[in-house]
């Protein structure tokens, strides 16, 4: 299974550049999403930035993925 994750861009250049969740960064490629600059939030699936979302989008995202975490390590 695949997820698709709410990320910060910390540096690009051209269509590859960097992004950043939680102290861990990720190469990725912007050939699908070539208008997000640095500093944006963008969803990356499989390695792309695939949309953009704004800062508060991005932060609801990650709390829900932080609350299905929990439950699951309830779960275990």
């Amino acid at each position: 299974m695949c997820l698709a994750v709410p990320m910060q861009v910390v540096s690009k250049k051209d269509v590859v550049g960097v992004a950043e969740i939680g102290g861990v960064k990720k190469d990725i490629n912007f050939l699908m999403l070539p208008e997000a600059e640095v500093g944006d939030y963008v969803i990356v699936h499989a390695g792309f930035a695939i949309q953009r979302l704004n800062q508060e989008e991005a932060e609801e995202r990650l709390k829900l993925f932080r609350e299905m975490a929990a439950q699951q390590d309830e779960i275990n």
